[in-house]
């Protein structure tokens, strides 16, 4: 089964990577404008200036219909951007500057984190030397199990292993 979920591991990796670097979407969609614009020159006939432009206006699905691809070849590049810019590169784009912008200031720092875990520490040696002078048993605090940020199927493996 794992062999089978291997492409598709190097795909989610390959979108997080993706998603986290600004550089990289914004080189990509670049490169996809212009190797579209070249291939679109070629499949059509038409000069390297409109080949750019229709790529420009097929990738953000505005779609002005002043060029239009009559070729089989012209159509399927077409749809192949379309899909593409459509299904990846623009939500990807979108998720990149959301995330920038949604931030949480009231989250707590490492450091403040890190302050409360030590409280915590303190007040258990305490309630614990407490318990002890009473003869009381202090039980175990419960673990729960740590939270996966991973694709499920990651998760699910991780959970088979931890047990």
């Amino acid at each position: 089964m794992d062999v089978l979920l291997l492409p598709f591991r190097w795909i989610y990796r390959g979108l997080v990577w993706f998603a986290n670097s600004p550089r990289t979407l914004i080189i990509s969609y670049l490169l996809m404008i212009v190797v579209a614009g070249v291939l679109y020159s070629h499949a059509e006939h038409k000069s390297a200036a409109d080949s750019v432009w229709w790529a420009v206006v097929t990738a953000s699905t505005v779609g002005y219909g002043d060029i239009s691809p009559t070729s089989f070849a012209g159509r399927f590049l077409a749809a192949l951007l379309i899909s593409t810019m459509v299904l990846l590169v623009i939500p990807l784009i979108t998720a990149h500057f959301a995330s920038r912008l949604i931030v949480d200031d009231d989250a707590f720092e490492h450091a403040e984190q890190e302050e409360l875990k030590a409280d915590v520490r303190r007040l258990r040696a305490l309630v614990e030397e407490m318990a002890a002078r009473q003869g009381i048993a202090v039980p175990e605090p419960e673990r729960p199990e740590p939270v996966s940020t991973g694709p499920p199927w990651e998760r699910r493996r991780r959970r088979t292993r931890h047990r």
